[in-house]
């Protein structure tokens, strides 16, 4: 019966995404979770994270951290689910559903994303690397129109993963305190999990635990793209499950690289690879082995076989929860 709950959870959450989003009344009036996870941390930080400390004394402090965050997240999504039992199935569903939604990024990925293809017709290059410049961390300033239609297309892949096939799979299993404790977690990942000199000791907690946590998401993100990519003339499915399995590995990242070799492959792309964040120049390995002059067509054909990754997803789960209530 709880493996029927999350099932349904999951399944109408990502349905209510994909057909409302967040609602902008909502995010003016009251911001949104991931934001009030970032004010905790941003406090946390600034609180906890002394200069004058020792590695060894930022390290703990960080664990702790983490472990405030996460009861932060849990304990409410946990009462919200439990209290929502005494209302009837339907509203109950619908109720924990919607929070569960607001933590699935399937929409706005997808809208940041096309972003990047419209301001750069609309606007050229120097439009195209402010858009780019919202979703992916690397030195707008140092990307030509490839670069710019790449990092954009490389930032879909990976985030396909993180957004959406990883709070989705948490959800699924463990239910609202799965999804929104597995939010925080990225979320801490995404603000202190660098190896800079203030967060390499402090950060050192959330980026282990964001590491575990989108392993298992992050090789069925690939899946999902192959999978896509099977149903899509013009993509490759023996290409993508091909780049996955020589390049997958070899991503500094121990996950972003399955999504992006999967789309690299599927696309006929080369992905990744070096790249400039700030002043500091990352030699990544290449996913993929295809063109490095990715287009705007390109663009367009990742966001497709994106929305049919995603679709595949919300099909699975409704069918996974059709067949427990069957059972």
């Amino acid at each position: 019966m709880l493996l029927a709950s999350n099932l349904g959870l999951i399944a109408c959450a990502l349905a209510l995404e994909a057909a409302a989003g967040y609602p902008g009344g909502a995010l003016r009036a009251i911001g949104h979770p991931v934001m009030w996870a970032g004010a905790l941390i941003g406090w946390m930080d600034r609180a906890w994270n002394r200069e004058g400390a020792g590695p060894q004394t930022r390290r703990l402090w960080g664990i702790l951290a983490v472990a405030a965050l996460l009861a932060a997240a849990t304990v409410p999504a946990a009462a919200l689910q439990a209290g929502s039992r005494a209302l009837p199935p339907a509203l109950s569903l619908l109720l924990t559903a919607t929070a569960a939604s607001t933590l699935i990024a399937q929409r706005s990925l997808w809208s940041f994303v096309a972003a990047v293809g419209r301001d750069l017709r609309r606007g050229g290059l120097p439009a195209g690397r402010a858009a780019v410049a919202h979703i992916v961390g690397r030195n707008p300033d140092t990307l030509d129109e490839a670069a710019v239609l790449r990092a954009a297309i490389e930032s879909l892949a990976e985030n396909f993963s993180d957004g959406v096939v990883a709070p989705a799979l948490w959800g699924a299993l463990l239910g609202l305190p799965g999804i929104a404790a597995y939010k925080a977690v990225n979320t801490a990942d995404s603000m202190i999990g660098h190896l800079t000199p203030r967060h390499r000791a402090f950060g050192w907690a959330s980026a282990r635990l964001d590491d575990a946590v989108n392993l298992p998401a992050s090789r069925l993100a690939a899946g999902w793209l192959t999978l896509a990519a099977f149903l899509h003339p013009g993509a490759s499915a023996r290409g993508a499950w091909r780049a996955v399995r020589r390049d997958s590995r070899r991503h500094r990242s121990p996950n972003a690289g399955w999504p992006e070799a999967a789309m690299a492959g599927a696309l006929g792309l080369r992905l990744a690879g070096p790249r400039v964040y700030g002043e500091t120049r990352v030699d990544d390995a290449w996913m993929g082995d295809g063109r490095v002059e990715a287009t705007l067509r390109d663009l367009g054909r990742a966001l497709s076989l994106y929305r049919t990754a995603c679709a595949l997803q919300m099909a699975a789960y409704l069918l996974l929860w059709a067949a427990t209530l069957r059972g």
